[in-house]
């Protein structure tokens, strides 16, 4: 009986043997499509995969999980990564080295390192630990958690556990607010002791924190160390010089890339018309554009924008325009910049109408848009319209009001004389008022002379910000129009006292894709005596000027005696009339406010020469043309 049923056996243990290969091919299946999907970046398609893999009755094996995990993580779908933890242990993969690797590097990335670390203490330490580590640290530093992932790096080497580039990558992200620099710097000399200073990304690392951290020489230093550049590296030397106002450097740097062959990207394209906004240099800016254009870069989104912003800045609020209404699709972004522009340049009428076009269109308001429109219409003088759209934030779209926004309202009440009002106002603030809120008041009453409101404006602002000069100077100088001269006195010793010193102004005009600067009384220029000689031929035609009331004509008397240290715009005015054909718009950028005296001698030079001239100032746009100011004297 028993020889009957061998033939029988034999068979059947082929058979069993025959489905499990197949079943073995099948499942090598299902995870070469995995690897490949995720390898690919198609993670949705992935997980797809993972679940049409588990309803056709494939078992799931260590080989599996690897690939799904790291789908999961890089969706950042925790409930999708757990559901997968508890596959992996119901098919007895809970061990496998390769598979807790992937769960804790899950875990991280789905921001709960915490259970990561669990997972990484319960676990036996029989597999990866390097790797663990870095997701940890990795893990904890993105979940703004640096401290606990300083603690596992020395953790790490207490234990003796070697630390790669992937250790510093991770570890190197929560040193770049300035406080935590010292710690980045050792970690830098830690690196390059260690040779891991070759690794490009690791210097990228280091690069980006420098810069961020406002380090730019040391950014600098480590960029012309680094042999082989990529354009990372590139984009993030231009990147810091852009973020910490370097304009000049950027362009620069900018020329170095294009004499090496160097193919820019829409990073680097837009740190550089951020620097052309800065400085002014529109003649840059369009070669700029044309080069974006050569690339194959016009609809980028980022860049539009970025032009937008440039023009507007550069007093070319047309061709803004001209970029914004060719856009096929508009973000609030392309708004805000649009909207901000029209509200620098003082056509505040405009920007509101803009503003609201936006919403018609159904694009949701943000607080930045509301600080461009509240100060277009203070700029403006939209007074009634900027309290309702004031009111509108929190009513209308939810939006709770921050300390910018009550800045902008307090400018906007105070310009239009109502000071009461403003100071009322700051007092229900829900928030403690900060320096801006208070220098808004005080600027105000320098507009409208009102010393008591001005004194205890300044007795405040001076308590929050006590090192910004610019407020001292104000005071200083609403006590000189009225004619306290014990008060500036006063301000005077307080500011030897702290040892503060005013910043230097200084004005720059471009011409032929140069920045030429002056401050106050220069006679560095190759053109000085030119300059001068210009300056004094204007000065004697603004003296002839009958067309200004008593207070304009005794400002730009005043403004002619102290020509021994004549301010810097005007200096940038008589070069930029000395080198520019007769006829066309000359526009001059300050780094500070225009004071009086000089708004009074330019609108002179407007009207005699019959030309029009742009001054962008700390704070907004002139447009000087036929004896007027676009700011209506409103600034």
């Amino acid at each position: 009986m028993n020889l009957l049923l061998q033939p029988l056996r034999t068979k059947t243990r082929v058979l069993s043997s025959n489905l499990q290969q197949i079943k073995v091919i099948t499942d090598i299946k299902w995870n070469i499509q995995l690897r490949e999907l995720s390898k690919a970046g198609k993670y949705h398609q992935a997980i797809t995969i993972y679940c049409q893999m588990l309803r056709s009755g494939a078992t799931p094996n260590p080989f599996t999980f690897p690939f799904i995990l790291k789908s999961s993580a890089a969706l950042s779908v925790p409930v999708s990564g757990t559901q997968i933890h508890c596959h992996v242990i119901k098919f007895g993969c809970q061990l496998e080295p390769f598979v807790q690797t992937a769960l804790t590097s899950m875990y991280c990335k789905c921001w709960s390192p915490d259970i990561a670390y669990k997972l990484f203490d319960e676990s036996p330490k029989s597999w990866e630990l390097t790797v663990c580590y870095n997701a940890l640290i990795s893990g904890y530093v993105q979940d703004s958690q640096f401290s606990k992932g300083l603690l596992l790096f020395r953790e790490m080497r207490s234990r003796g556990v070697a630390f790669n580039a992937v250790t510093i990558l991770g570890l190197v992200p929560g040193c770049i607010v300035p406080t935590h620099l010292d710690l980045g710097m050792s970690l830098h000399c830690l690196t390059v002791k260690c040779g891991l200073n070759s690794d490009l990304a690791v210097a990228n690392c280091f690069l980006t924190m420098y810069v961020r951290c406002g380090s730019v020489e040391l950014a600098r230093k480590l960029f012309d160390e680094i042999p082989r550049k990529g354009l990372i590296t590139w984009n993030a030397m231009v990147s810091g010089y852009a973020q910490n106002g370097l304009g000049t450097e950027v362009l620069n740097l900018y020329r170095d890339m294009e004499l090496l062959g160097m193919q820019p990207d829409a990073v680097t394209f837009v740190g550089v018309l951020s620097s052309c906004a800065n400085l002014g240099a529109q003649k840059v800016g369009i070669e700029v554009e044309e080069k974006i254009e050569y690339y194959g870069l016009g609809c980028n989104r980022f860049l539009k924008n970025a032009l937008i912003n440039m023009y507007a800045r550069c007093g070319n609020l047309a061709r803004a325009r001209s970029i914004f209404d060719k856009m096929p699709e508009k973000n609030l972004v392309s708004w805000t910049a649009i909207i901000s522009g029209y509200g620098m340049h003082g056509h505040g009428e405009i920007a509101v109408e803009l503003f609201d076009d936006m919403i018609r269109e159904g694009i949701q308001p943000d607080k930045t848009v509301f600080v461009s429109v509240l100060s277009a219409c203070s700029h403006a003088g939209l007074t009634k319209r900027g309290m309702d759209y004031f009111d509108s934030m929190e009513q209308d779209y939810g939006l709770k009001s921050g300390s910018e926004h009550y800045s902008c309202v307090v400018d906007l009440l105070g310009r239009a004389g109502q000071l009461q009002e403003a100071y009322k106002l700051i007092k229900s603030m829900p928030m403690e008022p900060d320096g801006p809120v208070w220098g808004a008041l005080l600027g105000a009453c320098k507009i409208h002379k009102n010393v008591k409101l001005a004194e205890l404006a300044f007795t405040k602002v001076v308590e929050l910000e006590p090192t910004n000069i610019g407020y001292y100077v104000l005071l200083s100088n609403i006590y000189t129009e009225a004619n306290d001269l014990a008060g500036v006195m006063r301000i005077r010793v307080m500011m030897r006292e702290r040892k503060l010193k005013k910043d230097p102004g200084y004005s720059y005009v471009e011409y032929k894709g140069i920045t030429h600067l002056f401050v106050a009384g220069d006679r560095k220029h190759p053109q000085t005596k030119s300059i001068y000689m210009k300056l004094a031929e204007l000065e004697d035609l603004a003296k002839e000027d009958s067309g200004l009331n008593e207070n304009e004509a005794e400002k730009r008397d005043q403004a002619i005696v102290n020509s021994t240290r004549v301010h810097s715009e005007r200096l940038a005015i008589a070069f930029a009339l000395l080198n520019t054909d007769f006829g066309k718009d000359i526009l001059v950028i300050k780094n500070l406010r225009i004071c009086g005296e000089c708004h009074v001698l330019i609108k002179s030079f407007s009207k005699i020469l019959d030309l029009k001239f742009v001054v962008r100032d700390a704070t907004r746009f002139h447009h000087f043309k036929s004896g007027e100011c676009s700011c209506k004297d409103y600034w």
